[in-house]
């Protein structure tokens, strides 16, 4: 595939580098809290509100690491931000960042097109309207996000409906071609556009839909699915521009099949929340060779169609 020349998102955030999950829960668990007063007793505790009020009052650059130890204030368990940045970190960053950023752009030019023109599954009679372009959060190590909480880069990437933003640890493509297997540009490319995938679900209402009888963990590999679909239904229309060739494809489809629940070692077929690989190969393959995404609509074909 060729990137040279093309459009890079502005819609894309760096958070820099050497940020890491810190106290991840918010500090101190109550209960663990109470078990140390309860071990130093009533005279410890009065020499510790002594210390600690000539530490508070004398010493106030130390006020912020005792409200994060505490678990109030600051947010509540936020992970700090790191230092520099992460694009700039080492040659490989900074290409993964201005790749991601083609990658960004490219879906943003494709679900403009797709929403402008209404092809698109419908549900619950909603009426997408315009399509609203996600960010991209770059970080190292763990982040926070603004409304999912904090994560740590073994999460993988993600996007998070309540921020509408996607995180990318960039080592994750390193990741994807040493240990999953998985190289190739286009590759990685699958990876954001299956995120992206899902920004499209939360814009049009598919990921408030649950099939009657089904579990949390089916219903997920629908989810999961379908933004395969979606990420192949980008391929395909971005494949003129992007010069996307079948080797390509196949590095895509190597990906899928990498990630797939039984490809990772899950045995039970029930306790699968991705899907496996055979069917996240089909999904995307799906959208690739078909452009459209109404053809994408897991939710309204039976279990075994899947």
């Amino acid at each position: 595939m060729r990137t040279d020349g093309q459009r890079r998102s502005d819609n894309f955030e760096d958070r820099g580098r050497g940020s890491g999950g810190g106290m991840g829960g918010g500090g101190l668990p109550g209960g663990v809290l109470f078990a140390i007063l309860r071990r130093i007793g009533f005279r410890g505790i009065l020499i510790v509100g002594v210390l600690g009020a000539i530490v508070w009052f004398g010493f106030p650059q130390f006020r912020a690491p005792i409200l994060q130890l505490l678990g109030i204030g600051g947010g509540g368990g936020e992970v700090a931000q790191g230092e520099g940045t992460v694009c700039d970190s080492s040659t490989g960053a900074t290409q993964a960042c201005d790749f991601s950023r083609v990658i960004l752009g490219s879906t943003e030019d494709v679900w403009g097109q797709q929403f402008q023109q209404g092809r698109l599954p419908r549900y619950n009679n909603q009426q997408p309207g315009a399509y609203q372009n996600p960010t991209l959060v770059v970080y190292s190590g763990g982040v926070a996000t603004e409304g999912c909480g904090s994560a740590s880069s073994d999460v993988g990437p993600f996007y998070c409906p309540g921020d509408r933003k996607l995180y990318v640890d960039p080592s994750f493509y390193e990741v994807m071609e040493s240990r999953l297997r998985a190289p190739g540009d286009f590759a990685q490319a699958y990876v954001i556009a299956h995120e992206v995938g899902h920004h499209v679900q939360n814009l049009i209402g598919a990921t408030q839909v649950q099939v009657q009888g089904e579990s949390q963990n089916q219903t997920s590999v629908r989810v999961e699915l379908q933004a395969d679909c979606f990420a192949g239904v980008w391929g395909h229309t971005a494949r003129a521009t992007l010069a996307i060739d079948d080797a390509d494809l196949r590095e895509a489809l190597n990906a899928a099949h990498a990630i797939g629940d039984d490809a990772l070692g899950h045995q039970n077929e029930s306790q699968f929340t991705h899907g496996s690989s055979a069917q996240r190969m089909a999904w995307f393959r799906r959208g690739f060779d078909s452009g459209d995404a109404r053809q994408c609509d897991t939710f309204n074909v039976s279990a075994s169609q899947l």
